[in-house]
């Protein structure tokens, strides 16, 4: 297939690939309440936590991983490598931006993560043991994802992978950005931490809306 018909197909398949959300349909077809309107409202792993439902936090968790690895593959099978990184660029951005939720979606932890597993596997498990360190030490999930993207373009700089690093260091921007809420409350003090009870996540998340 030709370049200038295979790019612009591989991001296509990314975008449409990223933008499933995998925790609004695994809790409808739960018969849970509408995810949008509980917790932060995100369409995330975390947030489905938020249900009490484990099993549908991890199946949403493992969709949007592979759904990036997915993307990153059928790419790589039909261009190469430069066509699997708009693939990834695409899934990313399908997943903080679909089109079939008014362009609200998730803020890209996991498929982070599953475009990482796809591209250059050992960076995704170096991403998840700093993650598991940093969450270990402060029990914040976001600050865990934040820093552990920090680390992942200077890694795959290191690596030998200088055009993953930049592709990685653009989405690390864009977590960052996604993130900015948890930012502030992380410099507040009012982040819920992995393992809060429920009551108080819920409160902590109460307060940081009416601040």
């Amino acid at each position: 297939m030709a370049p200038e018909v295979a790019l612009p197909i591989a991001l296509v398949i990314g975008y449409l690939l990223g933008s499933i959300p995998f925790g609004l349909l695994l809790t409808k077809v739960a018969g849970t309440e509408d995810l949008r309107s509980i917790g932060s409202g995100n369409i995330g792993a975390t947030n489905v936590l938020r249900t009490g439902r484990k099993g549908l936090a991890a199946g949403t968790l493992i969709g949007d991983m592979l759904k990036g690895t997915a993307a990153v593959l059928i790419a790589s099978y039909l261009d190469g490598p430069t066509a699997a990184m708009l693939a990834a660029l695409g899934a990313f951005l399908g997943h903080l931006f679909p089109v079939w939720l008014k362009f609200k979606g998730g803020k890209g932890v996991a498929v982070y993560i599953g475009i990482l597993l796809g591209l250059f596997w050992p960076a995704a498990l170096v991403f998840c043991l700093i993650w598991l360190a940093t969450a270990f030490a402060s029990r914040y999930s976001s600050l865990s994802a934040l820093v552990a993207s920090v680390i992942t373009p200077p890694l795959l700089w290191w690596s030998g992978h200088a055009a993953f690093a930049m592709l990685f260091a653009v989405l690390t921007l864009l977590l960052f950005y996604m993130h900015r809420e948890n930012i502030k409350r992380l410099v507040a003090g009012t982040e819920s931490k992995v393992g809060a009870k429920k009551a108080d996540a819920v409160q902590r998340e109460d307060d940081s809306k009416s601040s």
